[in-house]
């Protein structure tokens, strides 16, 4: 019989990815990061000038951080615990939006934490990546975490009766983003672990609906 599948972000939902960042930017970079809006193009300003870092600079920069910075990044409080527990009676994997290159990179850097799991890379929104691993393990029931709302939306057109979580675990973004559960694409918001695991339990277990 199937098991129950967690599909999983990376990216402040079980590893901190924006102060690390910041951080690294001023340090390193010469960039001043401050998030008054969701947008990162209107958070990165050149520390010496004020000026906004170019769109095509900023995908330059994210990808340098992936490509060397990795280390930086540490975990959601509660998330590694979360994701064991859920393990035990799930299978979990993670869709993470960065490229193939560092797919191998993201594998060590969770399994560095304790979360061992299989990693499956992306770009754009994740309906279709998520409805091609459905396909690959037939799970019993699913469910998506994810910090951005238009992937909720994505993987509610291709596969509705995943269940869907939007979380959140940084404290700088959370207030700033799009909620997918008030735009009715997520069956819930909630930007904390110790919330967040039971409600997955339970649906998982079909305790609730």
């Amino acid at each position: 019989m199937s098991r129950p599948l967690v599909i999983s972000d990376c990216d402040e939902v079980l590893l901190h990815m924006i102060g690390p960042f910041s951080r690294w930017l001023s340090e390193t970079q010469g960039i001043t990061f401050h998030m008054e809006t969701s947008s990162f193009a209107d958070a990165m300003r050149w520390t010496d000038t004020a000026e906004a870092v170019e769109p095509s600079e900023i995908w330059r920069l994210l990808n340098a951080f992936f490509a060397s910075e990795m280390h930086r990044q540490y975990p959601i409080a509660g998330a590694v615990e979360a994701m064991r527990t859920l393990s035990a009676n799930a299978d979990v994997v993670v869709l993470t939006n960065v490229g193939d290159e560092h797919q191998e990179r993201r594998m060590r850097q969770l399994a560095d934490h304790g979360l061992g799991f299989k990693v499956y890379t992306n770009l754009g929104p994740k309906g279709p990546a998520l409805r091609r691993i459905l396909e690959e393990y037939r799970p019993s029931r699913a469910a998506f975490i994810d910090d951005i709302a238009h992937h909720h939306n994505s993987v509610a057109e291709v596969a509705p009766e995943v269940i869907r979580l939007h979380f959140c675990g940084e404290p700088e973004l959370a207030p700033k983003i799009a909620c997918a559960h008030a735009a009715g694409h997520a069956h819930a918001r909630i930007d904390d672990w110790a919330s967040a695991l039971p409600w997955l339990q339970a649906r998982l277990q079909g305790d609730e609906e």
